[in-house]
């Protein structure tokens, strides 16, 4: 590889000013979901703890981004199994914000310095408790939520994002309002499976996208905190925000600002494909790192649909493996059916006029929904 030109000029490895670095501080985990995405050409449980150090990752960002602002996201397999590196971390980046992805069934045991130091937390659910054990094994709800209660505001301020996985056509919207009783925001991306989206599936979850719209415009005086209709509805009130990260791509971010590394050190663009090599972008252990070589592409038929002006693509793994790697069963079975989902909600959206409802909004629901720090954490499009 050419490291120089990768690194030229005319390439710039980040766009923009700020740059996630979600470093995979351990690949083993504590759990067996039965979709993890990691266990995709045997990634899962292959690097025990990070084998770099805090020390390296200084330097590497010395030297490739010291003129951009760094967070870090704190991912896995679990993270919470790896505490001595994050606390390296803390150590070693003291004026940096740090958020953690995490399944959220040990976090009650991580030190008091880490959780003093999130201000965000992504717990991974996959909406309620029948739903969650069915894929994350039974007792997890229930383990996740005795720790949620057990560190919230007595030993951290971090704001508590429920990360959740839509799978099931049985999730409902009492599901999402039983989260939000618990979390700050409830953050749902739709599962990348293709045996997740049959028709009579989308069906039921188009019913529920219909009534989470209607419950969010119910009142302009409170938000109601789920973030991909949070994100859609300030892409549409203020659409000058959505370039503000992802450049006017896809704000999964992969072809922009969002670099992921590996426990070795390696780096890659997307956390669902570690295990392509083809898409090695660089080493912390090297030092070296070259633009994303996820870039959309004339093949990907995003510009000619209605949602883009909004979803600006949504998900570049996706449209890469349909696209470019012409996987027919992809493109039928996960990327339809969910750009299907986006376009309703949208459409359900503009039902309501967003923007007559951001006029009368009150001011600290119009700060929330243009500034909120979770955008920085998340896809912002499900």
């Amino acid at each position: 590889m050419n490291i120089a030109a990768a690194n030229s000029p005319a390439q710039p490895v980040i766009v923009g000013n700020r740059v996630e670095l979600q470093l995979l501080t351990t690949l083993q985990c504590n759990l067996a979901c039965s979709y993890c995405s990691l266990g995709v050409g045997d990634v899962l449980g292959s690097q025990k703890r990070a084998t770099y150090t805090a020390a390296q990752l200084g330097d590497f960002v010395d030297k490739h981004l010291a003129d951009k602002e760094i967070y870090i996201t704190l991912y896995g397999g679990e993270p919470a199994m790896n505490p001595r590196f994050a606390l390296e971390l803390i150590d070693r980046f003291p004026l940096v914000r740090f958020n953690m992805q995490t399944n959220g069934t040990l976090v009650a045991k991580l030190p008091d310095k880490v959780l003093a130091r999130l201000v965000n937390m992504m717990i991974s659910v996959d909406g309620g408790e029948a739903v969650t054990d069915r894929y994350r094994g039974k007792g997890t709800w229930k383990r996740v939520l005795d720790n949620v209660r057990a560190i919230r505001n007595s030993r951290t301020h971090a704001v508590l994002t429920a990360r959740m996985t839509w799978w099931s056509g049985e999730t409902s919207i009492e599901d999402f309002d039983e989260l939000l009783t618990v979390f700050d925001y409830v953050y749902f991306q739709f599962a990348q499976d293709d045996q997740a989206h049959p028709p009579e599936s989308v069906a039921r979850k188009k019913a529920v996208l219909s009534e989470l719209v209607e419950r969010f415009f119910a009142s302009s005086d409170t938000l109601y905190p789920v973030v991909p209709l949070m994100g859609t509805v300030r892409n549409k009130v203020a659409p000058q925000r959505i370039n503000e990260l992802s450049a006017g791509m896809t704000q999964c971010r992969v072809s922009t600002n969002l670099l992921n590394v590996m426990p070795d050190g390696k780096i890659y663009p997307c956390p669902d494909m570690l295990y392509d090599t083809d898409l090695l972008q660089g080493d912390v252990v090297g030092n070296w790192v070259r633009k994303s070589p996820l870039q959309p592409t004339p093949e990907m038929p995003c510009a000619d649909c209605r949602a883009n002006a909004y979803c600006r693509g949504n998900c570049m793994k996706n449209l890469y493996l349909a696209y470019v790697k012409n996987d027919a069963n992809w493109r039928t079975r996960v990327v339809e059916p969910v750009c299907d989902m986006i376009r309703h909600m949208g459409d359900e959206i503009d039902r309501f006029d967003a923007r007559a409802w951001f006029a009368r909004a009150a001011q600290p629901v119009r700060n929330r929904l243009l500034n909120a720090e979770v955008y920085e954490f998340c896809e912002v499009m499900p």
